[in-house]
């Protein structure tokens, strides 16, 4: 997988946006997965759906 720089940021503004999720990235799983590095494993992560 194609290494992607991560940014860091305190605030995000997005327009028209349908929804997000919080969630914990895990390994496996019944929900749909997103690609990232193992190292943010257990994280929480916020998925904007536009």
């Amino acid at each position: 997988m194609k290494k992607r720089p991560l940014i860091p940021a305190t605030r995000l503004e997005i327009e028209s946006i349908e929804g997000y999720f919080i969630r914990t990235v895990t390994k496996f799983g019944n929900s749909a997965k997103i690609d990232c590095p193992k190292e943010y494993l257990g994280k929480t992560v916020y998925v904007i759906v536009t």
